[in-house]
């Protein structure tokens, strides 16, 4: 984040850091003049500080990336704010080791304009290419990029708002009709009932859980709650 911050960003611009509330305090913090933002009752708690030309909101990731995605979709909305790039920060070593995570990564990866590949030590460059390979297989349109020693390579390519995700959430909302078939399909003076196209990852079943459910990714990190990795 510094990084990007440092070099990704121009003169005049003033960024403003949210961490999640559950994020430990790291000395960082001080020097990104970090802030927070939580979840309360499901809903974002977020203030952007006055003045700030761009805000990075660190989501929880120890949490289900979906929830605070679909609380912060609600937020941005009611402020009438865009999204200009959504950043995934995969931590290979703990993916190849535990491959029953793929599902979590793959729902981040859905959401995200750039794939920042992290702690590759020990990780074989075929693992690598079968990852990178099976989004491209998919025609994923995001941008997968190295990150060395708390760097990468262009940090304004990063940062450039340009939408490269395979998700719309984050777009304005399409419309289709509610049986299934094309608006335009129907007879001159039929109505049409119309519903919003939903993401499906924010899917849910009649009882409220999610029809793709997420693995608990606490569960597979190091310290309270999860097992040594």
């Amino acid at each position: 984040m510094s990084d990007l911050i440092e070099a990704g960003l121009g003169p005049g611009d003033v960024p403003a850091v949210l961490l999640s509330e559950n994020e430990r305090a790291d000395p960082l913090d001080a020097a990104l003049h970090a802030g927070r933002w939580g979840l309360s009752g499901g809903a974002a708690d977020a203030e952007v500080p006055p003045g700030a030309t761009h805000a990075f909101i660190v989501l929880d990731g120890a949490s289900d990336p979906v929830d605070q995605i679909e609380a912060l979709k609600a937020w941005l909305e009611a402020r009438g704010e865009a999204v200009a790039r959504v950043l995934c920060v995969v931590d290979c070593a703990l993916l190849a080791a535990n491959p029953k995570l793929h599902a979590w990564y793959e729902a981040c990866v859905h959401f995200s304009d750039v794939v920042l590949l992290n702690r590759r030590e020990g990780v074989s460059n075929r693992w690598m290419s079968d990852f990178q390979g099976r989004f491209e297989e998919k025609f994923y349109p995001c941008l997968f990029e190295l990150v060395r020693a708390g760097k990468v390579r262009n940090p304004p390519l990063v940062l450039s708002p340009e939408a490269r995700r395979m998700s719309h959430v984050f777009d304005e909302t399409e419309w289709v009709a509610a049986d299934g078939g094309e608006e335009e399909d129907a007879e001159d003076g039929e109505e049409v009932e119309v519903v919003p196209v939903e993401d499906p990852y924010l899917e849910r079943r009649n009882g409220g859980r999610r029809v793709l459910e997420l693995p608990r990714i606490a569960d597979f990190l190091p310290g309270p709650g999860g097992p040594k990795v």
